[in-house]
């Protein structure tokens, strides 16, 4: 009902009745009892499934996340316990009335998240809600309200108590929603960045050379990232969260303030941080890989053609090199080394970047050389000057083979 009133396309709809579980699943051909003892079935319609929940109250929570036990009830109490007030309007497709016990209908006209009811004991009840309240503020443009926030702020600590499952679903939510950088000021505000991404906390307040990053801190400087961000893509949106989240580790004063070697730093960090989180195998991997490359563009003018165009290959170089534009843009101002990129990608087919092999190891086999790792050896030397543009046909690598390489 939420969206709908905000004039968005809802992703979903939640559908509430007074029909116990038992009574839906009599009305309908296929359900799965997903959590029947909490009141909710799924109605399985041929491709479609939608998530019907019976009105309940809650008999208390034990550990931070589902009640110990429900009853069933009218609308108006499911309203009433839910977390908050925009999010406790209802819809009668019948009467196509709007259902609000809650004042949810004023807190969207004024732009806030407010708990409904006593906003400690809403947050008690689960702890995830503290996350929840950051996510749907920064996702919708909205403020907090006081008394929401303040409660957050002094419950943060318990959001140790959930798991890291949930804790990272959300902060991907809001990294990867509109506002990006609302949520990352509003996790700090609130307590909440230092308890789930603790690493990120360390960056405020880490010094940078003024040269180069005239906008501020270490944490000024990603939040500046953040900023340029809208929907992105999860890859990009922790690729610039955590690109320099090495740089509290490396922090050392000698001519000036240097960072050495904090991309490799980061990248473990990053490793730890994601792993810590559940991610995907997939998507850890890329955001470690876009961490530990995203120092290599300040070399690309300077780099042989070979090695530029490995780099170009990597599978994260896109997201790499938007990741460097709105690094620049956040530090320096400087985009010479993304134009040098953009116009060389402009006049490269893939082939130029990535071609197919002169020779392989069965040509290497056929010419003497015996299998192990010298042929790895020679396969490598050849792709490099291929990427030279030294050799272009197969008869060419062979005879720059025989020549270089003794057969063994």
């Amino acid at each position: 009902m939420r969206d709908l009133l905000l004039k968005k396309t809802p992703k979903d709809f939640d559908v509430a009745t007074d029909a116990t579980p038992d009574a839906v699943r009599k009305f309908f051909p296929k359900t799965v009892p997903v959590g029947a003892k909490f009141g909710v079935m799924l109605v399985v319609m041929g491709e479609h499934s939608f998530e019907v929940a019976t009105f309940r109250a809650d008999k208390g929570y034990q550990d931070g996340r589902r009640p110990t036990a429900v009853r069933f009830t009218n609308a108006k109490e499911d309203a009433v316990r839910r977390d908050f007030t925009v999010n406790g309007l209802f819809y009668d497709p019948l009467k196509k009335t709007v259902l609000d016990w809650v004042d949810g209908q004023k807190d969207l006209k004024k732009k806030v998240i407010r708990a409904i009811g006593d906003p400690t004991k809403r947050f008690s009840e689960d702890k995830l809600r503290l996350l929840r309240a950051v996510r749907f503020a920064s996702v919708l443009g909205f403020k907090i309200e006081p008394k929401t926030f303040s409660a957050i702020k002094k419950l943060a600590p318990k959001i140790s108590e959930v798991s890291q499952e949930r804790v990272r679903d959300e902060l991907v939510k809001m990294f990867t929603g509109p506002r990006p950088a609302q949520a990352m000021t509003l996790l700090d505000r609130s307590g909440l960045l230092k308890e789930v991404l603790p690493e990120v906390h360390r960056m405020k307040g880490v010094q940078q050379p003024r040269a180069f990053h005239p906008e501020g801190d270490v944490y000024v400087h990603t939040r500046l990232l953040l900023a340029q961000l809208k929907n992105p893509p999860a890859v990009l949106a922790f690729g610039c969260l955590l690109h320099d989240v090495g740089k509290p580790a490396t922090f050392r004063r000698s001519d000036r303030i240097r960072f050495n070697g904090h991309d490799r730093v980061g990248a473990r960090i990053t490793e730890k941080i994601l792993e810590r989180l559940r991610f995907p195998n997939d998507l850890k991997e890329k955001v470690v890989a876009c961490v530990e490359g995203h120092m290599r563009f300040k070399d690309v003018r300077q780099m042989r053609e070979s090695t530029l165009k490995k780099f170009m290959q990597r599978e994260t170089f896109g997201v790499e090199l938007e990741q460097h534009r709105i690094d620049c843009l956040a530090s320096h101002g400087d985009l010479a080394n993304w134009r040098f990129l953009k116009k060389k990608i402009g006049r490269m087919t893939r082939e130029d970047i990535k071609p197919a092999p002169l020779i392989g190891g069965r040509d290497l086999l056929a010419a003497g050389y015996s299998e192990g790792p010298l042929v790895g050896k020679i396969l490598r030397a050849v792709e490099e000057r291929q990427l030279d543009r030294e050799l272009k046909t197969r008869e060419e690598a062979l005879e720059w083979v025989q020549k270089e390489f003794k057969r063994n």
